[in-house]
C-alpha cells in the first residue's frame, strides 16, 4: 500500500516532521545498569527532554501537566463540555532510546521524495532498500535517518511526535472528544519503564502505546520475557602453577554461552519463534557473569526455557569440578494477549480507527515488548500502534513521514470514536 499521500497534508506533516527533528537530536540514552539497581530516570537527560514536553503541552494550552519525582510526563485534558461521560482514554510513548548504540549528537538527515535508491551514509551504513521491502516501497515519501554514526531515534521520538501533533490538532480544531491523557516514560529501553509509573493518577481504563512500526501494524501480544542471571565462581591459582587446582570462571562463561541452542538466538529466529539472547559477559578468573534475555510467546516455553537455563549451568558445574553457578531468574513483562483478549473493545476501536483512516490493519507479534505490555499486566489493556519508524536500535534505523502521518490520522481518528462510546 502507497501512503506517499499523506505527506501532501501540509498541515499536520510540517509540523510532525519539525517536532520528531526536534526531539531525535536530544540525547537521551537510558542506562541499563543504572536502570538494573533502581535508579529511574537512570539518566538526567531523560528529565531533562520530559521538562521540554512539559513545557510544550502548557504551550498548547494543556494546564493540567507534570513530570514525576522518577521523570514521567503525566498530562490530562479535560473531556469537551457535554462529554464527560465518555470514557477517558490515554496515549503513551516513551521518551528514552537504547543504550547499545550510540544515540548522542544524533544528527538527523530528511531525504525528500525519496528516490528508491540506496541511501548511504556516515560510517559505511548503507540503507539497501533490496534488503528493506518496506524501504523498496518508500519511492516518493519522506525518509528521515541519521548520519550513519548513530542511532536515528524514532523509537520512540516518532510516537512522541504522532501523539503531540495529534493533541495539537485535537485543540486547534476544537474536535469533540471524553477526556484525554498522555503519557511519556522514562527507560522503556531497560525494561523498567513502568516500574514507578503513576498508577493511581489515571483515569482510563484502557490505552494506546504509539511504539510500533510499520504502518497498519497493530500489536496485541507480545513475548513473556524474563531475564536470567548466572554467576559462575572459580578457584584463582597462578597460571604458572594453576595445574591441577585452578578453576576458570571466564572458561565456565564461555562454555555455558556456547551450550545455548544455537537455532534458538535472535539471530536464528522469527515470527512466533523464541530465544535465548546472550546480553553481557563479564568477569575475570574469579568471578564472571552471564546476562541472558529468554524470549518466548507460550509460557509452557518460557518455563522449558527457565529449567534449561538451569540444566545447562549445572552442567558447567559438572565440567568444572569445584566450581560454581548460581543462577537467578527475573521476570520483565508477560504477553498481553489473554487480558487484551478479556477487554475486545480497546483492540476493535484500535482496528476500526485504522480502517476508517484508509489502513488496512495487520496483527503482528511483537518480538519484544512495550510499556503497554507491563501496562497491560498492570491491569490497563494497552495495544501498541504503528509509528513508521523502522530498522531500530541500529544506525540504520529510518522513519516514514508519510507512515507518521498516518499515525496521527489514526490517533485523531480513536478520540472520534471513543467519544461516541456511552
Amino acid at each position: 500500500m502507497n501512503y506517499t499521500n499523506h505527506i501532501s497534508k501540509a498541515d499536520i506533516a510540517e509540523p510532525l516532521l519539525e517536532r520528531f527533528l526536534s526531539y531525535v537530536s536530544i540525547w537521551t540514552t537510558s542506562d541499563s545498569a543504572a536502570a538494573d539497581s533502581g535508579v529511574q530516570p537512570s539518566t538526567e537527560q531523560q528529565r531533562v527532554f520530559a521538562k521540554s514536553l512539559e513545557a510544550e503541552l502548557k504551550k498548547l494550552g494543556v494546564t493540567d501537566v507534570t513530570v514525576t519525582e522518577h521523570a514521567y510526563v503525566c498530562a490530562r485534558i479535560p473531556a469537551t463540555k457535554g462529554l464527560e461521560s465518555v470514557p477517558p482514554v490515554c496515549f503513551l510513548a516513551h521518551i528514552d532510546t537504547v543504550d547499545e548504540v550510540d544515540g548522542k549528537n544524533v544528527k538527523p538527515q530528511v531525504h525528500k521524495n525519496y528516490d528508491g535508491a540506496a541511501i548511504k551514509l556516515n560510517g559505511g551504513t548503507v540503507l539497501e532498500p533490496s534488503k528493506d521491502k518496506f524501504l523498496a516501497e518508500a519511492s516518493g515519501d519522506t525518509i528521515i535517518t541519521s548520519d550513519g554514526t548513530t542511532l536515528l531515534g524514532a523509537d520512540d521520538k516518532a510516537g512522541i511526535a504522532v501523539i503531540m501533533t495529534g493533541i495539537a490538532e485535537i485543540i486547534a480544531k476544537n474536535i469533540p472528544h471524553g477526556e484525554l491523557e498522555i503519557v511519556f516514560s522514562p527507560d522503556e529501553e531497560t525494561g523498567h519503564g513502568m516500574d514507578n509509573v503513576p498508577l493511581d493518577w489515571f483515569h482510563s481504563k484502557q490505552c494506546y502505546t504509539f511504539d510500533g512500526g510499520h504502518a497498519g501494524e497493530i500489536e496485541i501480544e507480545c513475548f513473556n520475557a524474563y531475564k536470567a542471571e548466572i554467576d559462575f565462581a572459580g578457584r584463582a591459582m597462578h597460571t604458572g602453577t594453576a595445574r591441577p587446582d585452578m578453576v576458570n570462571a571466564i572458561s565456565m562463561a564461555s562454555s555455558f554461552v556456547q551450550m545455548l541452542p544455537p537455532a534458538e538466538k535472535p539471530e536464528t529466529t522469527d515470527c512466533r519463534q523464541g530465544f535465548y539472547a546472550p546480553m553481557e559477559i563479564s568477569g575475570h578468573i574469579e568471578s564472571a557473569k552471564v546476562v541472558l534475555f529468554l524470549r518466548d510467546f507460550e509460557a509452557d516455553g518460557m518455563e522449558r526455557r527457565i529449567n534449561t537455563v538451569k540444566q545447562l549451568a549445572s552442567a558447567v558445574e559438572a565440567q568444572f569440578p569445584g566450581g560454581r553457578a548460581n543462577v537467578k531468574i527475573t521476570q520483565q513483562y508477560l504477553n498481553m494477549f489473554q487480558k487484551i483478549q478479556e477487554n475486545p473493545l480497546v483492540a476493535d476501536m484500535l482496528k476500526k480507527a485504522l480502517l476508517n483512516t484508509g489502513i488496512e490493519p495487520k496483527l503482528v507479534p511483537i518480538r519484544g515488548g512495550t510499556d503497554g505490555s507491563r501496562l497491560t499486566e498492570l491491569g490497563l489493556p494497552t495495544p501498541n500502534v504503528f509509528t513508521g519508524g523502522h530498522n531500530f536500535h541500529s544506525k540504520s534505523e529510518w522513519a516514514s513521514l508519510a507512515q507518521m502521518v498516518c499515525a496521527e490520522e489514526v490517533l485523531v481518528e480513536l478520540v472520534k470514536l471513543w467519544a461516541k462510546e456511552r
